[in-house]
């Protein structure tokens, strides 16, 4: 807490003391005693006066446990809440408040409160860095949960390690990274591509056509994918990538054909995506007709680009709003009542959610909210979330989480069609013997 947040709590301390002392001494006031009474008041006036004094110069240390029990503890969520990202980013906050309001009703952390601070990150890395910046040297958050772009994480580090703060990442990624202040809380991508291209060359056939947006996640994955479908007798069938933004298929589409690819991985991300669906759907390539895998996919895509469009295709994710068990029913019911009967959940927005509480036992396993404590006591931690028991790694920092594959319904959820037998772990750099 901030110089100005202990004073301003010591001080309300004070005032609460000095309206008992005032009203006692009321109590007792008579005409024959009022000159005992100046004389008493300004000797408890200078008493609370030297405990306000000796509160401000030693934090809460004077004050009774009640008092240090209502302390608020800062929690930074940093997400994009303007700019291209927001759409995405909003429901991630979402998920994020309704952990720290369930926790907070539960009693807090170590017997402290959650004060939540929001900051825009507005999809500039730069805004990021200066945002974590804000929140960790200003606002003095215990923990910043939040950042989804790899390219605003990565512009959050040199900031997380001058401050010395810890940073709960609760998004998929590409993995080759393992940085001392992070806790990675989602699957890196061996955790996803080596299971979906075992899976589809197991069950769906051995031609691969790959097409990404162009950045470093598809890139990655698919240098993964072809080393998967190689090891596994497949053929990699094409690979292209398109830049954020575009909207013309037609010629990949053509090649898609012209390959007679079994499958098509596809790492296509943002508004691309819809114009890729709809133009794979016209040129007669439906979930009925190819196998379609993303990496990328969940239901809040499919609610942008469309039900109809996404039908039939498949997704790779550790969590989908349609698993069965108690712990999801209940999430599923808390989100739903807070937020309204028509909102969908997709895995970032379950992993936001664990990522709070994950951070909330860490502390409480350590004692303390000291960044460098908290990391300490990630390692090994388990919690049964909404998608299954996930655990933190004992070394890497990132998560064991079961894998799962589902398929698109005409609702926009997802039939689960395979899932691990337990959980993968996670290697975030795995040995690639293929060319970038």
């Amino acid at each position: 807490m901030s110089n100005i947040g202990w004073i301003d709590l010591i001080v309300d301390v004070f005032n609460s003391i000095m309206k008992v002392m005032q009203a006692a001494l009321q109590t007792t006031h008579n005409d024959n005693e009022e000159k005992t009474m100046s004389t008493d008041r300004r000797d408890f006036m200078k008493m609370g006066s030297a405990l306000l004094t000796l509160g401000a110069g030693a934090g809460l240390g004077l004050l009774p446990a009640a008092a240090r029990a209502a302390e608020m503890v800062r929690v930074g969520l940093l997400h994009s809440m303007s700019g291209t990202l927001a759409i995405y980013e909003a429901a991630l906050l979402d998920a994020e408040k309704l952990a720290i309001d369930e926790i907070n009703a539960s009693g807090g952390v170590l017997g402290r409160t959650l004060a939540v601070v929001v900051e825009d990150g507005a999809s500039d890395p730069a805004v990021f860095a200066e945002k974590a910046r804000k929140l960790l040297e200003r606002d003095q958050v215990a923990v910043i949960v939040g950042t989804a772009s790899s390219s605003s994480r990565k512009a959050v580090l040199p900031v997380l390690r001058r401050a010395a703060g810890v940073l709960f990442y609760p998004v998929f990624y590409e993995g080759q990274e393992q940085d001392p202040a992070v806790v990675y809380t989602s699957q890196e991508a061996t955790q996803s591509v080596i299971p979906s291209m075992q899976w589809l060359l197991r069950n769906k056939g051995k031609k691969v056509f790959m097409i990404g947006s162009d950045y470093i996640y598809p890139r990655t994955c698919n240098r993964i994918a072809r080393q998967t479908v190689t090891q596994m007798g497949g053929i990699v069938a094409g690979e292209e990538y398109v830049p954020f933004g575009h909207t013309e298929f037609s010629a990949i589409i053509n090649k898609i054909k012209a390959a007679g690819a079994d499958c098509i991985y596809c790492t296509v991300v943002g508004g691309s995506v819809v114009s890729f669906f709809k133009q794979l759907r016209a040129a007669g390539l439906d979930g009925a007709k190819i196998t379609l895998l993303s990496t990328a996919l969940t239901e809040n895509e499919i609610d942008g680009i469309g039900k109809d469009n996404a039908l039939g295709y498949y997704s790779c994710a550790g969590y989908f709003q349609s698993i069965a068990s108690p712990a999801n029913e209940r999430f599923i019911k808390a989100f739903r009542t807070r937020y309204g009967q028509a909102r969908v959940i997709g895995d970032p927005m379950a992993v936001a959610y664990n990522s709070v509480y994950l951070w909330k036992m860490a502390v409480e396993k350590a004692g303390s909210f000291e960044p460098a404590k908290v990391l300490a006591a990630a390692a090994g931690l388990e919690i049964e979330a909404p998608e299954g028991r996930v655990r933190v790694h004992a070394s890497n920092q990132h998560v064991w989480k079961k894998v799962r594959i589902g398929r698109a319904r005409a609702d926009g959820q997802f039939d689960i069609v395979w899932e691990s037998a337990g959980p993968v772990e996670p290697n975030p750099f795995p040995k690639l013997s293929v060319p970038a």
